[in-house]
């Protein structure tokens, strides 16, 4: 195994990247930072990182040894991470063989993105009838953010920007229980979002869907809000398959997504 300088030792045996030590309060030097953190916490940190980023593949076995030596810790804090990161279900715990890589089947990925669908539409439609200017002003800095890095054409960047635009609307839409759900929707289909943002196509695709979203929240009209937020989830159901499944299907996908969009105008436009 090469040797590691001490700071990558550093950061690898504490499972962060750069980016969040250099976020920490101001107030905060990195090594207060890091203290703030238990070593199960960002263990775990790193272990999901390696998920999402495909290190660790679906159904593959989690090597306690092989982490253990890779991130310089014993065996404890990799199992309890473990433990952790299955409770969000992202691992799963085999009696007697072990923790593994949860992998969602494609009926399971369909049934909690078109569940993220409905949760996230109706957040939107809330949130449109009380947003402040201010909070727009949060969204509009987010989406002119991911437009800077639509034109690098960089997922990895552009992946974490999404997220916070996506908690941003679920947490200013000020309904705790169902911010909770959504959020458990979104631990478990990390790996499925993150792949779909394959493409600048998709890229650019996403961040207008986003725009549609904050247009029609800045116009306070509740069922646009739902609908723009609602399609854009279901289009990310087809960019997923797009990213992962023959052209055929996905197209097949794509017209049966479609239609369900379709019957959501309808019911919206009687409301």
């Amino acid at each position: 195994m090469p040797a590691r300088s001490s700071s990558t030792y550093w950061n690898c045996q504490n499972g962060l990247r750069m980016s969040d030590i250099t976020n920490a309060p101001h107030n905060l030097s990195a090594i207060d930072f890091l203290r703030t953190r238990s070593l199960a916490n960002v263990v775990q940190a790193e272990i999901e990182r390696m998920i999402i980023d495909g290190e660790l593949k679906p159904n593959e076995r989690v090597n306690e040894n092989g982490l253990s030596q890779r991130l310089g810790v014993s065996r404890g804090p990799i199992r309890e991470a473990c433990s952790a990161l299955a409770a969000m279900g992202l691992i799963e715990i085999i009696p007697n063989r072990g923790f593994f890589i949860r992998a969602l089947t494609n009926d399971e990925a369909q049934d909690l993105s078109e569940a993220r669908a409905g949760v996230f539409g109706c957040m939107a439609m809330m949130l449109a009838e009380r947003v402040t200017d201010a909070q727009i002003a949060i969204l509009r800095a987010l989406l002119q953010r991911m437009d800077e890095i639509v034109a690098l054409g960089d997922v990895h960047i552009y992946y974490p920007v999404n997220l916070e635009f996506h908690k941003q609307i679920t947490h200013m839409a000020g309904n705790k229980r169902l911010e909770l759900i959504y959020q458990s929707f979104v631990r478990e289909l990390h790996i499925q979002r993150y792949r779909a943002l394959s493409s600048h196509d998709v890229l650019h695709i996403s961040n207008e869907e986003h725009r549609a979203i904050v247009d029609a929240l800045e116009a306070r009209d509740p069922v646009r809000s739902l609908i723009a937020a609602r399609a854009h989830i279901l289009n990310g159901i087809v960019r997923t398959r797009q990213a992962g499944q023959p052209a055929i299907a996905a197209e097949t996908l794509e017209k049966t997504t479609t239609r369900k969009q379709r019957g959501v105008e309808k019911s919206a436009s009687d409301i």
